[in-house]
């Protein structure tokens, strides 16, 4: 395999992205949030929502995977995953966790941090509900995370449930639903030139939120 390592050191961009000022900023960073997922889902970006999400056991090994971002409000961010999950698993054990989002094209990143809740069986219900008939099929059928024998195992786990409710009416699993990460942190980074990045932290709570500067 050849050493890429010279290529990779080579690969650069310099960022000329819009100035952010910790004194013009929102004072509310959730508002300060919901004004750059506006402008990401206005600049028809794929999957603006995407976010990572790193969770660790109990002895703080971490683990990092892509999820999407389902509901987002004063409380927290919402998504969704089965409870089983190497992911479920451990917020259960360590129910903290980290999200990143990162729109390249506005050259900006939000990192979150903070404690993780489940949400309500009726709001996991409602969104169960409106995901697509197969989608819900595919919750119900993977028992996410476990080793399988193949593909043809799971593609008959789906259509056994999908004979067994014909009727499309597919209920919730009793292990699938929700969590929410309710921030006690934001960071919002804009990429400038020559590296010389804005980042501006959010630290507190919902009255009193501190807002500095970081260095890049």
């Amino acid at each position: 395999m050849p050493d890429l390592s010279a290529e990779l050191a080579r690969l650069r961009v310099d960022y000329a992205g819009q100035d952010l000022d910790e004194r013009t900023v929102h004072p509310d960073p959730f508002q300060q949030f919901r004004t750059w997922l506006d402008q990401a889902l206005a600049s028809n970006l794929k999957e603006p929502n995407a976010m990572a999400l790193a969770t660790a056991t109990r002895e703080g090994v971490p683990s990092c995977r892509m999820v999407l971002l389902k509901g987002f409000d004063p409380r927290g961010f919402v998504f969704f995953t089965n409870y089983s999950s190497s992911k479920g698993l451990e917020l259960e054990q360590n129910p903290r966790a980290a999200l990143t989002f990162y729109w390249a094209e506005l050259e900006r990143q939000v990192r979150v941090t903070g404690p993780v809740e489940r949400v309500s069986a009726r709001e996991s219900d409602d969104y169960f509900a409106v995901r697509p008939p197969l989608a819900r099929l595919g919750a119900a059928a993977s028992p996410q995370s476990q080793v399988i024998p193949g593909r043809a195992w799971l593609k008959q786990r789906v259509e056994s449930l999908q004979a067994l409710h014909s009727d499309g009416d597919i209920p919730r699993p009793d292990d699938w639903g929700g969590y929410r990460v309710c921030p006690a942190s934001f960071e919002f980074w804009q990429g400038r030139r020559n590296r010389l990045h804005d980042r501006i932290l959010y630290t507190g709570e919902a009255t009193a939120w501190s807002i500095v500067r970081l260095s890049p």
